[in-house]
């Protein structure tokens, strides 16, 4: 075994998937540790795991955030690393659903919050983030502030549905509206855009005639708690490598697509 990876993990609910990892590291599924956990819900449920782990917690509220800047946008600081442009940019495409208006204070109220979040995290060395049920979308001030070069990718989210079908905050409730004939969870990187970045792996069941979301998304848990903590062990053990393959097309064109593989154990060496 090598040396422990430091996880640090953001939540807004219960936190069976901060569980499920707490326990692969207490068992030794995982090499690494938890170091931290971070909610934008102070009354979540899995800051009570946490804290009988020892583990140390913050909360930052985005409602509150939100709620007041609308009310009086002085009242609050915006941070003075923020490029509202550069970020635009980089979601060109993504922002184009909202208005100019409704656009600038997501950005705006969006990067006050994430600012205090790494400003609370600052507190801590940590190899890798984990997403284990946390609620909010992340944007390019937060993402480009943890994946620095480096260490590329570092934040890893699962999802309840097969991505890319079923983006979104009820994954499981769409796979059951939709008849599908299969369910699953997805683990993968964080990108900007909506459950979009590189997968890294999936889990599939069957879903029969007599199932509801209930018992959908009751299946769909028991692969995320074995999924989940299998592969922040790949990453723990230096596995996972990011990379852009290009395929040639008609007329000289190329499609490209970003796929994450997943090496060959290194073998230990013998004393």
């Amino acid at each position: 075994m090598g040396a422990k990876i430091k996880i640090g993990a953001l939540i807004s609910g219960g936190g069976s998937n901060l569980q499920a990892i707490l326990d692969a590291c207490k068992n030794g599924i995982i090499d690494g540790e938890v170091v931290f956990v971070g909610t934008d819900n102070r009354h979540a449920g899995g800051i009570l795991r946490a804290k009988k782990n020892g583990i140390p917690t913050f909360s930052v509220d985005y409602t509150h955030i939100i709620q007041a800047y609308k009310h009086n946008p002085s009242r609050l600081q915006i941070p003075k690393d923020f490029n509202e442009q550069e970020i635009r940019l980089k979601l060109k495409g993504i922002l184009d659903r909202r208005d100019e208006e409704k656009a600038a204070v997501f950005l705006k109220t969006r990067a006050i919050a994430e600012a205090q979040l790494l400003k609370n995290m600052d507190a801590f060395s940590f190899d890798l983030l984990v997403l284990a049920g946390f609620m909010r979308s992340l944007t390019p001030y937060f993402i480009d502030r943890i994946n620095r070069a480096p260490e590329g990718l570092r934040i890893m989210n699962i999802h309840p549905a097969l991505l890319p079908a079923f983006p979104g905050v009820d994954g499981y409730g769409d796979t059951f509206r939709f008849g599908c004939k299969v369910g699953g969870c997805t683990v993968h990187f964080i990108d900007y855009g909506e459950d979009s970045g590189p997968i890294i792996g999936q889990s599939a069941f069957k879903i029969e005639e007599t199932d509801s979301i209930d018992s959908i998304r009751e299946k769909g848990l028991k692969l995320e708690w074995e999924l989940y903590p299998k592969c922040i062990q790949h990453f723990a053990q230096g596995r996972l490598k990011t990379e852009k393959i290009a395929y040639p097309l008609k007329n000289g064109r190329q499609f490209q697509r970003t796929v994450v593989r997943i090496l060959a154990q290194k073998k230990s060496k013998k004393s």
